[in-house]
C-alpha cells in the first residue's frame, strides 16, 4: 500500500485493409511463408512505397471516435533498427507529427461485489506505421501446423516469414493514467471493443491483430515524479497483460525496497512461468535515428475528407448505450453489456423490434443466448437462433403459452435446428401450458389432498410451504401448468 503503480499502454492495432499500407500485397492471415510479400515488402532496389488511402481512413475513424485532433498535415519517418525480419533496415512510421493527436477513452472498471467505477484515460497519439515480418526460431513444427504451415525451420535455424511485413498498423499511445493491472485490462478491452465496433480491426488477438506493450513503473504513494519504467512487449491476451503487469510491479517494488534501482529496459513476458525477463536495454528516440522518409510526401487530410469519413461512422458505443436506455427503458448495466459488441447490440435490437417486453429480450440475449454462444465458442454473428425465432419464443412466454422452464427446452431445440419456429417446437413436444381454470382447480385439489403437511404449514404462516405445493403441482402436470395460476389457486384454497 506504500507504492503506486503507474502504467501506460502502447497498443498495436492491425487495420482491416485488403492490401498493405505501402504496397498492393494482400494482408490475409495464414498463407504459406513469403507468399504474400511483394517487391516493395522485400525492399528490392528501385521500389517505392505508395500510401494506402483505406489505412488513413481507418486512422481518421479512430480519431473521430475518441474526440482527437486529426492532423491536417502529418509526416512519415524512417525508424532505423536492425532485425532479420525487417528487410529495409528501417520501419516506416510517424514520429514528430502523427495523424491522430490527443483524445480520450472512458470505460468502466469492474470491482468486487458490483463496486465498479468509470475511468477516463488520455491518449497521447495514434500514428500509422508498417508492421515488421516474423522470425521463427528453432524447430517449431507445432506452431507452423497451428497456423496452417506444413513444417517449421530445422533445429538451430531461424525462419523468416515476410507475409506480415508492411501490414498497416495504428499504434495508439496512452498517457500514464492507469494505476492498476485491472484498470489496464479494462482500458485494453474497451479499446479492443471500439476498434472492432468501428470496423477498422478484426480484433483477433491470437493472430496478432491487437497486441499491447505495457510501460510499467512504481513510485512511493504521494510522489509526483514518475519512476523508471520498463516496457513489456507484445502482450496478446488480456490475461497475459494482467499477469505481466502484476509481476513486473512486484519485481520493481521488491527491488527498490531491497535498496536496488530499476533499470530502464525492454522485457518479455513468459506466460509459462508468469514472469517478465530482460530482452534489451530500452532505446530512446535518438537511437532509432528518425528522419522524414524522402520517398513519401506529407500526408494532407482536408476538412472535407474528415467530414466524409464522419458521415460514414456507425453510431458509437456511448451514444448507443444512451439510446438503448432511453428507447427501451433498459438499466445502465444491460445497455453497457449489450454495447460491448456492435453485432450483439444489433441482434438485441432485431429481437426487441418484435417483442412487447424489451427487458425480457435483453435478459434472453444476455442470459441464455450469451451462455450458449460461450459454450459453443462462437460469436453472435454465427448464432443459430435468429432474432425472429427468439422473439417468437419470448412472446410465447409472455402470453402464457409456455412456462419459463419449457422456454429453455424450446430454445435448445431451436439452437439445434430441430424446427424453424418456437410454435413448431411447442406443438411437436406438447409443451403448451395448461391455463384452463377447471383443469387447474382439479389439479390443485389433488395436490392439497396429497400433501396435507405442507398445506397445514402454509396455513400456519410458513410461506415456503406454498412453494413446495407449487412444485408438486408442476411435477404432477409435467411442467405444463401455469405456475402463476397455480399459485393463485393454492393461496385462495388454503386461505379460504
Amino acid at each position: 500500500m506504500d507504492w503506486e503503480i503507474v502504467i501506460g499502454l502502447e497498443t498495436h492495432v492491425q487495420l482491416s485493409t485488403r492490401s498493405k499500407i505501402f504496397s498492393g500485397a494482400p494482408t490475409a492471415f495464414g498463407a504459406p511463408p513469403n507468399t504474400q510479400a511483394c517487391a516493395i515488402d522485400l525492399a528490392l532496389p528501385g521500389t517505392l512505397p505508395v500510401l494506402n488511402r483505406a489505412a488513413v481512413e481507418c486512422a481518421i475513424k479512430f480519431g473521430l471516435a475518441v474526440d482527437a485532433t486529426i492532423a491536417a498535415r502529418s509526416i512519415f519517418a524512417r525508424k532505423h533498427y536492425f532485425y532479420p525480419d525487417l528487410p529495409k533496415g528501417y520501419q516506416i512510421s510517424q514520429y514528430e507529427i502523427p495523424v491522430v493527436q490527443g483524445g480520450a477513452l472512458s470505460f468502466v472498471v469492474p470491482g468486487k461485489g458490483g463496486d465498479s467505477y468509470t475511468k477516463t484515460v488520455r491518449l497521447v497519439r495514434a500514428h500509422l506505421e508498417e508492421d515488421a515480418g516474423k522470425s521463427i526460431h528453432g524447430y517449431v513444427e507445432d506452431d507452423y501446423v497451428e497456423e496452417g504451415y506444413v513444417e517449421g525451420p530445422p533445429s538451430g535455424m531461424t525462419g523468416i516469414d515476410l507475409n506480415r511485413a508492411g501490414t498497416p498498423l495504428l499504434e495508439i499511445v496512452s498517457e500514464p493514467d492507469l494505476r492498476s493491472a485491472a484498470e489496464a485490462v479494462a482500458y485494453a478491452k474497451a479499446l479492443h471493443a471500439l476498434v472492432v465496433w468501428l470496423g477498422i480491426c478484426d480484433g483477433n488477438m491470437q493472430e496478432g491483430s491487437f497486441r499491447c506493450d505495457a510501460n510499467v513503473s512504481v513510485r512511493r504513494r504521494g510522489e509526483s515524479r514518475l519512476g523508471t519504467r520498463c516496457e513489456i512487449k507484445n502482450l496478446n491476451s488480456f490475461r497475459f497483460l494482467q499477469q505481466a503487469i502484476e509481476f513486473e510491479a512486484r519485481r520493481q517494488i521488491e527491488l527498490l525496497e531491497d535498496g536496488g534501482q530499476v533499470v530502464q529496459e525492454t522485457r518479455l513476458f513468459d506466460p509459462q512461468r508468469g514472469q517478465t525477463r530482460p530482452l534489451r536495454s530500452k532505446e530512446d528516440a535518438m537511437d532509432y535515428r528518425y528522419f522524414p522518409d524522402p520517398d513519401l510526401l506529407p500526408l494532407e487530410i482536408t476538412p472535407a475528407w474528415i467530414e466524409q469519413v464522419r458521415a460514414a461512422l456507425p453510431e458509437l458505443p456511448a451514444a448507443r448505450r444512451e439510446r438503448l436506455m432511453r428507447d427501451y427503458a433498459l438499466p445502465a448495466y444491460d445497455a453497457a453489456t449489450l454495447t460491448t459488441s456492435r453485432a450483439l447490440a444489433d441482434y438485441f435490437e432485431a429481437v426487441a423490434a418484435h417483442v412487447t417486453d424489451k427487458k425480457a429480450a435483453a435478459n434472453w440475449v444476455l442470459g441464455e443466448v450469451s451462455a450458449a454462444l460461450n459454450d459453443a465458442g462462437i460469436d453472435i454473428d454465427a448464432c443459430p437462433v435468429s432474432p425472429q425465432q427468439l422473439a417468437g419464443l419470448i412472446e410465447r412466454v409472455r402470453d402464457g403459452t409456455i412456462s419459463g422452464r419449457a422456454a429453455k427446452e424450446v430454445f435448445g431445440a431451436l439452437w439445434r435446428g430441430e424446427a424453424d419456429s418456437a410454435d413448431a417446437v411447442i406443438e411437436a413436444r406438447g409443451l403448451r401450458q395448461i391455463s384452463d381454470s377447471a383443469a387447474l382447480e382439479k389439479l390443485v385439489d389433488e395436490v392439497v389432498a396429497a400433501n396435507p403437511k405442507s398445506a397445514a404449514e402454509f396455513r400456519a404462516g410458513k410461506e415456503k410451504a406454498l412453494q413446495a405445493l407449487i412444485g408438486q403441482a408442476m411435477k404432477a402436470s409435467r411442467g405444463k401448468a401455469n405456475p402463476q395460476q397455480v399459485s393463485e389457486l393454492l393461496r385462495r384454497k388454503l386461505t379460504g
